[in-house]
């Protein structure tokens, strides 16, 4: 049983660390039982809590409702919290972290984000195996990097937008965010394009 704060304790440093966390990722890996659809589509998670509520989820929600009927996707949520299944969104330690990646400076951390997170995310690849027909994520960076490691160990593909193409014609050098920001209306486009034809 993970144990829950104490109201308005919130967990601040690289959360990916924390072991509760880790508690947080084995239940959802040994106990969740995720429904059965035919898309899984993933997306970063937001500095707001819940997910659901922050300005990014709401227009990706949006864009994903008008592209594709509820009942044939399920969205899960992937980052510096794990993977965290929309509807758990409100379980302990999901709802209760502060923590950006993009802020970090330090490339042991950064190093160590990628390794544990692309273990979670390789995890929840075969355990969903045949729950999904079909699997996108939205995701640039780091994320991105993790998902691709983890698509290739598992030999499940996952369909990553915004496309490369999008993205290098976007690049910035010299930027901090480089690769700018998933609100950019071409990388929303890409998403709303993807989530068309992969529903097709």
């Amino acid at each position: 049983m993970i144990q829950p704060p104490e109201p308005g304790d919130i967990i601040s440093g690289p959360s990916f660390y924390h072991p509760a966390f880790e508690a947080a990722h084995r239940f959802i890996i040994k106990q969740y039982m995720p429904p059965t659809r035919e898309i899984c589509i993933f997306l970063p998670c937001s500095m707001k809590k819940p997910y659901s509520a922050s300005p990014s989820h709401i227009v990706f929600q949006e864009i994903i409702r008008t592209a594709l009927p509820e009942e044939r996707c399920h969205t899960v949520v992937f980052g510096t919290c794990g993977v965290v299944p929309g509807e758990l969104e409100r379980m302990y330690p999901y709802a209760h972290y502060r923590y950006m990646l993009g802020k970090c400076s330090s490339e042991r951390v950064r190093r160590d984000f990628l390794a544990i997170e692309t273990g979670r995310l390789e995890a929840y690849l075969g355990k969903t195996r045949t729950t999904y027909q079909r699997r996108v994520a939205y995701c640039l960076g780091s994320f991105r990097e993790a998902m691709q490691e983890a698509s290739d160990r598992t030999g499940i593909e996952v369909v990553l937008c915004p496309s490369e193409a999008t993205i290098e014609e976007h690049m910035r050098p010299g930027l901090r965010f480089s690769q700018g920001s998933l609100h950019m209306d071409a990388y929303l486009e890409d998403l709303r394009t993807a989530l068309r034809k992969i529903g097709e």
